[in-house]
């Protein structure tokens, strides 16, 4: 089989998962809250994600270029390159497939970064790093994830302030069909921003195919097939798993009533609206979650689980060294033994 095939295939597998074991996220407050069946909801949030992955690559491609100009996978020899970006993709699915399994919350974003990023190490050392763009993931995960737990923290407390001026009755209407809006909305920009991760490694893998130096913005146009097939297999990823994943945030992180769901999810489209346009490579999982956190804290932190979050942050903590190492391993072998 050719190479690049291959590799295409694999980064299609990769989007497969994340579909099966991030876009969840998007839809676990609606599920939790009760606002949605989960079968309906994981339904809206394939079709959402189409939307989201489709949409944004018209609309802003800058999280698509920085992953693509992040790493110079470029080297002598194309097809050695081009099997040390399949190695770090393969450390993706494995490390993303243990997270479903446990149903982890882990950031599969933060996985592909740190795995291909543990690829081209092995490839090119330090030198393969472009710091400048690669900085973009650190400054993103601070400012989104500030972004995310102040607005969840605050929203909540406005919106409980301003409910006790609503009738049980407008409340009873009003939350949920909020609730549905903004995770249709969350599940929207999910596909926005993990998407055009993918369409960056397909950037990356076109460059080594076309021979084109790495570092540089390439236009999506002519891409078009590319992004819709992208956008296709994210959605059936969605549509064929992620109940393990919904339980752990929905309904393991602190209780939540509708008008919290709502808020949760207003927070973190907003947070992740803004590092998309910002061409921040951030991730979702992270974002949804320290939402849903900042809206336990509101209350005093009284229904937090404590012990839940500690076991979440503990595994974000360890996902960037993990994957790099992983990545970098997983490259060795491949040259090893298919080189």
């Amino acid at each position: 089989m050719d190479l690049y095939l291959l590799l295409a295939l694999v980064i299609f597998g990769v989007v497969l998962v994340n579909g099966w074991t991030d876009a969840p996220n998007s839809i676990a407050t609606a599920v939790a809250t009760r606002s949605m069946g989960v079968n309906r909801a994981i339904f809206m949030a394939a079709i959402c994600n189409f939307l989201g992955v489709w949409g944004m690559a018209f609309f802003n491609a800058s999280v698509a270029n920085t992953m693509s100009s992040m790493l110079d996978f470029t080297s002598g020899d194309a097809k050695k390159s081009a099997l040390a970006l399949l190695a770090g993709m393969c450390s993706v699915i494995l490390f993303s497939c243990a997270a479903w399994f446990f149903g982890i919350p882990t950031s599969e974003s933060h996985g592909l970064i740190a795995g291909i990023t543990g690829a081209a190490l092995y490839l090119n050392g330090t030198s393969a790093l472009c710091m400048n763009q690669w900085g973009k993931v650190l400054t993103g995960l601070v400012i989104s994830l500030t972004l995310g737990f102040l607005l969840g923290y605050f929203l909540t407390i406005l919106v409980r302030f301003l409910g006790r001026f609503l009738t049980r009755r407008v409340a009873a209407s009003l939350f949920p069909k909020g609730e549905v809006l903004c995770a249709a909305a969350m599940a929207v920009v999910h596909g926005a921003q993990d998407g055009q991760k993918f369409i960056g490694v397909f950037l990356i893998a076109a460059m080594l195919r076309d021979g084109t130096a790495a570092g540089r913005e390439i236009s999506l146009a002519g891409q078009w097939n590319m992004i819709l097939v992208c956008a296709v297999v994210m959605a059936v990823g969605t549509m064929i798993g992620g109940k393990r994943i919904i339980r752990c945030v929905g309904f393991g992180i602190t209780p939540l009533k509708q008008y919290e769901g709502l808020c949760a999810d207003l927070a973190s489209v907003c947070s992740l609206f803004l590092s998309t346009c910002m061409g921040f490579p951030v991730s979702t999982t992270h974002v949804k979650t320290m939402a849903v956190v900042a809206v336990g804290f509101s209350q005093k932190g009284k229904h937090v689980q404590i012990r839940m979050v500690k076991q979440m942050v503990f595994a974000w903590i360890v996902t960037f060294p993990a994957c790099i190492v992983f990545g970098y391993l997983l490259t060795g072998f491949a040259f090893h033994f298919f080189y």
